[in-house]
């Protein structure tokens, strides 16, 4: 395995970001099924296994948390993981992506970034193809569907629409709400009703940002040692 690949392993994963944390009923048949892709029978027939499965949504319908939780999930079942973003792999050489088919779980987050650039995009390809001789495991994740991308190489199409695809769904506001006193519940932390939905309604609506703002709420209350009440949510972040 190359340098580049050994450096990726050494990535942090978010500790709350599970697929426990991941509260979202629309959406349970999509983890179950990641859960399945993820946990490999090894009875099942080489010729019979899927070895890609594509994810996609809007931006912050939640698809990185998924690729954090099935990192986690299959680290829990004994399996080798590395969870990485075309945000950050864009920026090296497409080299990175050499030895990756030796873990049993590749994830790669945002392939409509690499969208016009055929050198990535074959570079991708190609690993499908070793992860495949390889038997080993890749999720993608992207903003539209597989034809929508703007992917030029179809090799690299096809291989995205190969395997299993899920559409990932928006939470709603209820489910936002559940989303948002389960991370609290995590941390320790009392978050009321009334506080979750005045963050929902005062704050983006996207579950990072809100999350970032409970991490902000959080550091401030033990440094404070003030309780997280609306006034409070005022005086920090307004």
């Amino acid at each position: 395995m190359k340098v580049a690949s050994q450096l990726a392993l050494s990535v942090q994963l978010p500790d709350d970001e599970t697929f426990s944390s991941f509260q979202s009923i629309a959406n349970y048949p999509a983890i179950e099924q990641l859960k399945a892709f993820i946990h490999v029978d090894s009875a099942v027939s080489l010729s019979n296994q899927v070895n890609s499965f594509y994810l996609f949504g809007l931006s912050g319908v939640g698809k990185s948390h998924l690729l954090h939780a099935s990192c986690t999930y299959a680290e829990k079942q004994g399996l080798s993981s590395v969870c990485l973003s075309f945000s950050e792999l864009k920026q090296l050489s497409v080299e990175v992506l050499d030895g990756l088919e030796n873990i049993d779980l590749i994830c790669l987050d945002d392939v409509q970034l690499i969208a016009g650039d055929q050198i990535w995009q074959q570079a991708v390809f190609d690993l499908f193809n070793r992860v495949v001789e390889h038997n080993k495991r890749l999720i993608i994740t992207g903003d539209q569907s597989s034809l929508q991308l703007g992917i030029n190489l179809a090799d690299l199409v096809s291989r995205l629409s190969w395997g299993m695809t899920e559409q990932i769904k928006p939470l709603d506001d209820e489910e936002k709400l559940i989303a948002l006193k389960f991370r609290a519940q995590q941390r320790g932390l009392l978050l009321s009703d009334d506080a979750a939905k005045y963050l929902l309604s005062h704050l983006s609506r996207e579950m990072s940002h809100l999350i970032s703002a409970l991490s902000e709420l959080d550091e401030a209350s033990i440094r404070e040692q003030r309780k997280i009440t609306i006034p409070f949510i005022k005086d920090i972040l307004f």
